[in-house]
């Protein structure tokens, strides 16, 4: 450094060498920190496993996309970028402040690498990146709190503290780094000018630049004040900034890497009871399901502490937009703080056998969820909420915590194998039906018929009257595009989607037997199905022995590509369509383009997106077993979707899902819009218009 000005490894204050102060400050600064993260991963060690290692290459790349490259982000614009421009700053700042704290005992210390041209260029960088971070942060500042949106608001029922002081407290120290860092090379630059001597490189409107103008008439000793000062200030803060990181919500800056990392890579799934106990095993385990906080797992323990506590989650949330008692960040922060109380950085450790719901966790609040996916689509740092809740939900069925309006199609589907608890002879009355029958035949595979295809009608299809026409409809397209197609008639059981979200896993694993021995004794290639629900299970939780499984929607997409499914146009239709993305068909499978690419093949059909669309979908509220739940709300939710298709402009509603069009249909008279508006199934609409 050039000796205009004491450097930090020369300075002394009362004698006393500052370099010592400066080797000091990092070895005590960092040996806290270990310690902390030491204490902090105090329950994980004593977590339940979970394996989240497998395809190393892949968990590397969606590492990159999401947390590096921060994908999820501008999904909410103005936040989005400014966390952006702050993340983007950390990683370039990061290698200045690791040579500011070597600077404090080497002086004139240079990363390797940084020294040169490229040393110059990564200065004139470091100078943008932290102008930008200081703007950035100031403005999240203000929007934090001074206008503090919504979604960050906790209201007191919620039983935690606001974290927007803390929020406030990191960005103001963000800000004293990078203004220390303009400080320290701005009274510098001023120094090396009035001794007649050129700074390196230094962009016009930078913070450095700055401070270098104003600090142009100002006195040597001043200048080495300033320079010395902001150094010590800078490094001190630095480490206390790093220490106060694992204290609360900003642990996710240490977090978020490994969090994205360690995501879980399968979507549509529920995670096993138990990592490492096979299904056969299951009569085994002592205890199904979370009751205390250790039964959760190191991963989702991991994940309590990843949360930023954005809200984005519960802006998306159906269940908390209708006010049911879940917002699904609250679940991560109370989790979190339990940790911190019974797992704290002094004393002993003293875990709690006290069962989670009814203490930190409220019944209402993990029945409220209708397992859409909504807040995991949308959380930036890959917080896993529906196994959570699913596992609270297996130790709450064990235990007979069961809500009264569910316990009813609970004892219907362990005695009838539906929910409805209907004979399983009624199972064929759709199929059975004199005017439907008269013009399309359906086959029952059993030992002596067969087909190359299986329509598996599932439960709400088969039994609810109105739903019926969603199978009719289905057969007679199969029917007449010349597929060789069956069902299993009183052989099929519900798929158990529902009932293994509901935390019955005996029950599923019961349904899910009988159906996989069933579908290998008709010995079909190709599984159908016009129910999102039966899709997911059967396709994501059902044996791989199993034949190929398509939802509907993809069937008749193939086959609008190859031409054998075309279309009468809609004369004189005024009508405006809009579909609506099932949860179980978009968001958990990522079928979102081709039930669209069949409403656009019909000619005269005037189509519109809704706004929450696609993996933004709002749910009807029919997921998970919700179809029979009486929860305390102030609006359906189906009603909101409603009222989200009509500000759209569409007077029809497309979806592609029974339990769907059962919540959308009803909604539509609780809202008074009959006659304004009509809901009607993909293949009701295919049936309708396709040409035979």
């Amino acid at each position: 450094m050039n000796p205009v000005l004491t450097a930090p490894a020369e300075a002394t204050f009362l004698g006393f060498p500052m370099a010592v102060f400066y080797f000091l400050l990092p070895v005590a600064g960092v040996a806290l920190f270990v310690y902390i993260m030491a204490r902090r991963m105090a329950p994980l060690v004593r977590a339940a496993p979970d394996p989240r290692l497998d395809h190393p290459g892949e968990r590397f790349r969606l590492m990159l996309k999401y947390a590096v490259g921060q994908y999820r982000h501008p999904r909410y614009l103005l936040p989005g970028l400014l966390h952006i421009a702050l993340f983007a700053g950390f990683m370039v700042l990061s290698l200045r402040s690791i040579t500011l704290i070597m600077t404090g005992f080497v002086e004139g210390y240079t990363l390797p690498g940084l020294g040169g041209m490229t040393g110059e260029i990564y200065s004139v960088l470091k100078d943008v990146a932290a102008t930008v971070v200081l703007i950035a942060a100031g403005l999240a500042m203000i929007r934090r709190g001074v206008f503090k949106p919504e979604r960050y608001d906790v209201p007191a029922e919620a039983g935690i503290r606001d974290h927007s002081w803390e929020a406030v407290l990191v960005l103001a120290l963000i800000c004293t780094l990078v203004t220390c860092d303009m400080l320290f090379e701005g009274s510098l630059d001023a120094a090396l000018r009035q001794a007649g001597e050129h700074p390196e490189l230094v962009v016009p409107g930078t913070g450095r630049w700055l401070f270098g103008n104003l600090f142009a008439t100002a006195s040597t000793s001043t200048l080495q004040a300033w320079h010395l000062g902001s150094f010590f200030v800078h490094n001190v803060v630095f480490f206390f900034f790093l220490n106060f990181l694992p204290m609360g919500k900003h642990f996710h800056v240490i977090t978020s890497l490994p969090n994205v990392f360690l995501m879980k890579l399968k979507k549509g799934v529920i995670k096993p009871v138990r990592w490492g106990v096979s299904d056969d095993q299951l009569d085994e385990l002592d205890s199904f399901g979370v009751k205390k906080f250790e039964d959760f797992t190191w991963k989702h323990m991991l994940d309590f502490y990843s949360c930023v506590d954005c809200g984005r989650c519960a802006d998306q949330c159906p269940a908390y937009a209708v006010k049911r008692p879940l917002a699904p960040r609250f679940i991560s922060i109370k989790c979190r703080d339990y940790a911190f109380e019974h797992y704290p950085l002094r004393g002993d450790i003293h875990p709690s056998d006290e069962p989670l719901i009814g203490s930190i966790l409220s019944e209402d609040e993990i029945w409220s969820c209708t397992t859409c996916g909504a807040c995991e689509a949308e959380c930036p740092v890959f917080i896993e909420y529906i196994d959570k809740i699913v596992d609270l939900r297996r130790g709450m069925v064990e235990d007979g915590m069961v809500p009264q309006s569910l316990q009813k199609p609970l004892r219907a589907l362990e005695k009838r194998g539906n929910p409805w608890g209907k004979l399983e002879k009624k199972r064929l009355a759709w199929s059975t039906d004199k005017e439907f029958a008269a013009e399309c035949q359906v086959k029952v595979l059993d030992k002596k018929t067969s087909a190359e295809t299986l329509y598996f009608v599932d439960s709400i299809t088969s039994y609810d009257d109105r739903m019926q026409s969603i199978a009719q409809c289905t057969a007679r397209i199969l029917t007449a595009l010349g597929v060789d197609f069956g069902i299993l008639g009183r052989a099929e059981k519900d798929s158990g989607n529902e009932v293994r979200r509901f935390g019955e896993e005996m029950l599923f694993q019961e349904l899910k037997t009988q159906n996989t021995e069933a579908i290998a004794a008709s010995g079909v290639r190709r599984i159908v199905t016009a129910d999102p629900h039966a899709f997911n299970t059967l396709k994501n939780e059902y044996p791989d022995s199993l034949p190929p499984v398509q939802h509907i929607s993809q069937f008749l997409a193939e086959r609008v590509r190859s031409g054998e499914l075309k279309f009468k146009a809609l004369d004189a239709d005024e009508r405006i369509y809009t579909y609506h993305d099932p949860c179980y068909l978009g968001r958990h499978n990522d079928v979102y383009d081709d039930p669209r690419r069949v409403l656009d093949a019909i000619a005269g059909l005037r189509r519109v997106d809704m706004r929450e669309s696609r993996d933004r979908s709002f749910c009807c509220g029919g997921g998970g077993l919700m179809l029979f739940y009486e929860p305390e709300e102030e609006q359906r939710m189906g009603v909101l979707r409603v009222e989200m298709a009509r500000k759209a402009g569409a007077s029809v509603i497309v979806t592609a899902c029974p339990f769907c069009l059962v919540n959308i249909e009803d909604a539509i008279k609780v809202a008074g819009l009959e006659g304004k508006m009509e809901a009607i199934d993909l293949a009701e609409l295919v049936a309708r218009q396709m040409e035979v």
